[in-house]
């Protein structure tokens, strides 16, 4: 993208007693240059801002323009937010994939929803997953430049033809240049697979896991890990779409042949033990819907290492059960005053794995917590994870139910910093119908909290 099209860094938060908040910098404020160069996003500015001697061009709120000079030690933050980690813009996907999740939606809802992003920014600051194919060679040459490493990589397939059916790509089948690329370079990815039954299941995925597990090796992996997912659809989905819903009796036909995949690479010449250096770790991983799904119990906590993939499903789930247990041991003995009644609502995808859980919360004298556990009805799933679950979804399924005393919301089926569901339902307006409170949690210390009656947030009716 061109200078042209950058603009200036519009500020929504000032740190308290940073640098910026001593300077009076408010939101509203945004910075224009830092050292005389536009940053087109978050990048450029926190690379252009590590200097020990800043000359930043601003525009207040007003329209008026200041120029201001600061000397902070090296690699001090200033302590400002932005609106946007892209000062220039989002670069834009032109796959047509048809498993993608936005191709899934309905009409009508909020606009960004509908966007699809494949940016290498957002990758490298966020862990998102792009293809590569929509890089220009500006945008390869700048990943060298600033070490942008590790970058998450939607790689679903290595044979050339299976990758250009699944992206609707011509140049989706490059992954394998592409990723030899980072290689050299000594960068890294991360990667992940989709399977799409009937397309790149069976002997493809057993291509793609070994093609992949070949980056795997040395200090510096190209290929740092795979996780393999099984798709997800919709009842929105085009119906020309050639996919197929991932069953229980495929689900563990794809455990298995991972897991004798896993154990194929784990092992070297003649049966023996791969050396230690020539792999840092596991190399392939599969998402905890594959066990929900399955119906089989999740791995143990010491089968994820150090959760390289977590923020693809991988381990999520036995973390979250693992960070419980260790909460709760410090919450004994423990009695709530007065008598608690809430129902905590869940995707019916992890209600085996949580009842656990619940039946832990309910040893608590005065503590009662039942667990609903809902599939979608908006998106036409038998089997739920958490974050899909919709206003719409609740409504119906828990509208005239003995909410006692309210709701435990899990905060990931809402938008990131605000109240909001996917379906475009306020918070506000599912309390307002269900008449009960809603105190929207995060994690296992809000969740615990929530739960006994410690100060948290809350959405009254």
């Amino acid at each position: 993208m061109s200078e042209l099209s950058t603009r200036p860094a519009l500020i929504t938060k000032v740190i308290p007693d940073s640098i910026c908040a001593e300077m009076g910098f408010e939101p509203g404020d945004s910075i224009v240059a830092v050292n005389g160069q536009k940053p087109r996003d978050l990048i450029d500015y926190q690379f252009l801002c590590a200097d020990e001697f800043l000359e930043l061009e601003v525009l207040d709120a007003k329209g008026k323009t200041h120029k201001l000079e600061i000397e902070k030690e090296y690699d001090e933050d200033l302590g400002v937010e932005f609106e946007t980690a892209l000062f220039d813009g989002l670069i834009q996907c032109n796959n047509r994939c048809p498993f993608c999740f936005i191709d899934q939606q309905p009409p009508g809802k909020r606009e960004t929803l509908y966007l699809k992003d494949d940016d290498y920014r957002l990758s490298f600051l966020y862990g998102s997953y792009l293809t590569l194919t929509n890089l220009t060679q500006k945008e390869w040459d700048r990943i060298e430049q600033m070490r942008l490493s590790p970058l998450y990589v939607s790689v679903h397939a290595t044979e050339s033809e299976v990758r250009i059916r699944l992206l609707k790509n011509l140049r989706a089948g490059k992954i394998l240049e592409q990723i030899k690329w980072f290689q050299e370079r000594r960068l890294q990815i991360h990667a992940q697979v989709v399977v799409c039954p009937g397309i790149n299941d069976g002997e493809h995925l057993e291509r793609t896991l070994l093609d992949l597990a070949k980056f795997h090796s040395g200090n510096m992996p190209a290929v740092a890990s795979v996780a393999v997912v099984p798709v997800g659809l919709t009842r929105f989905r085009p119906p020309e779409d050639e996919l197929i819903a991932v069953t229980a009796e495929k689900a563990r036909e794809v455990i298995e042949q991972v897991q004798k995949i896993q154990v194929l690479l784990s092992k070297g010449k003649g049966g023996q033990k791969a050396k230690k250096q020539n792999s840092k770790s596991r190399c392939i991983w599969l998402a905890d819907e594959w066990f929900l799904i399955a119906g089989l119990d999740l791995p143990s906590a010491a089968d994820y290492e150090d959760y390289p993939q977590i923020g693809n499903g991988v381990g999520s789930i036995r973390q979250f059960i693992q960070q419980f247990e260790t909460a709760f041991e410090k919450l004994q003995p423990m009695q709530v005053e007065p008598d608690r009644k809430l129902v905590w609502v869940v995707g019916n995808a992890v209600e085996k794995a949580f009842e656990p859980i619940v039946q832990q919360l309910n040893q608590i004298p005065g503590l009662s917590v039942n667990m609903a556990a809902l599939c979608s009805h908006y998106w036409g799933q038998t089997i739920t994870v958490t974050g899909l679950l919709t206003g719409q979804d609740l409504l119906e399924a828990l509208q005239g139910r003995d909410l006692g005393d309210g709701i435990l919301l899990p905060s990931v089926m809402l938008k990131q910093g605000e109240p909001r569901f996917l379906d475009d339902m306020t918070l506000e307006q599912l309390a307002s119908s269900l008449k009960t409170r809603i105190l929207p949690v995060s994690g296992v210390e809000e969740l615990i909290s929530a739960a006994i009656g410690l100060a948290t947030a809350e959405v009254e009716l």
